[in-house]
């Protein structure tokens, strides 16, 4: 992938915790079940577990700082991502009558209280719809590609734009609608059907902004063939079946929460090359 003279975006900022504010107990479900905490990057929104578990654990010493100018390639990188999302939703918003309200990219080490609640680095990346944010720790990366199989410089873009798809979703009110439908269903198998169909649905709006950007050049980001299989790869690699075969379990469909990694790649290369909203109710097309 190249990326030149693209700017970054004015809404990133930083801040970390000592392990202050809203804790979030992380227990079963997901983790227990695959066996690997980074899972969760793939966002899973953390409020969500507040309620199984999450506690008090005093003020938070945290103190956000406007990021004005990236120091390192993997910042600059996350920052012209996030950028590039900016300028494509905003677009997409206005011809649909619609305001984009821009979310923010906050980077942090170790931990942070989110508005969701406390999170380790261990959480992988997330997006907070309390605050519209966006949280990721960068050393992520080297775990996506490390640990995950999934190097390049595109699959890192794909997880920023995963996230912001989460942020579209809120702004949309899918979420709450996903939130509604969950609580009403009669059993976990049900209610995780409603997450494959929600995270599936962010993977279709990651690809629709590959699309644009790839289209038009949104932010400087000129993308090729590799790039694509790159980010293909990230969404084959933390799939729910691979990820549980890679833990040694045995593959059960009835708990995945994200889909299987033949899904995420389909539904990440159907926004890629359709760039059509209207292609990606994954909801309808899952029978829910």
């Amino acid at each position: 992938m190249q990326w030149f003279g693209g700017k970054e975006s004015d809404n990133v900022e930083e801040g970390s915790s000592r392990g202050g504010g809203r804790g979030l107990a992380f227990g079963g479900g997901i983790v227990g079940v695959i066996g690997v905490v980074f899972y969760l990057f793939t966002g899973i929104n953390p409020s969500s577990l507040i309620g199984n578990g999450g506690n008090q654990m005093g003020a938070s010493d945290q103190q956000n700082t406007k990021v004005t100018h990236a120091r390192t390639k993997e910042e600059k990188l996350a920052s012209m991502t996030f950028r590039g999302t900016e300028e494509v939703w905003d677009s997409l918003f206005r011809a649909a009558g619609k305001t984009y309200q821009k979310p923010t990219l906050h980077f942090f080490s170790g931990g942070v209280d989110a508005g969701c609640g406390f999170a380790s680095s261990a959480t992988g990346p997330f997006y907070c719809p309390q605050d519209e944010k966006v949280y990721i720790d960068l050393s992520f990366y080297n775990e996506l590609s490390q640990r995950f199989g999934a190097p390049g410089e595109f699959a890192q873009a794909y997880v920023i734009a995963h996230e912001v798809g989460h942020h579209v979703q809120n702004l949309l009110g899918t979420s709450q609608k996903v939130e509604n439908a969950e609580s009403q269903a009669g059993s976990e198998a049900e209610r995780n059907k409603y997450s494959v169909a929600l995270e599936l649905q962010a993977d279709f709006y990651a690809g629709i902004w590959a699309h644009y950007e790839n289209l038009y050049h949104q932010n400087g980001l000129v993308l090729d063939t590799d790039d694509i299989e790159s980010a293909l790869n990230a969404a084959h690699q933390i799939g729910d079946d691979n990820l549980q075969k890679q833990a040694g379990q045995s593959v059960q469909p009835d708990s995945f929460t994200h889909g299987t990694s033949a899904q995420r790649m389909y539904w990440f290369k159907r926004g890629f090359e359709t760039g059509d909203l209207s292609k990606g109710n994954t909801f309808r097309e899952m029978g829910l």
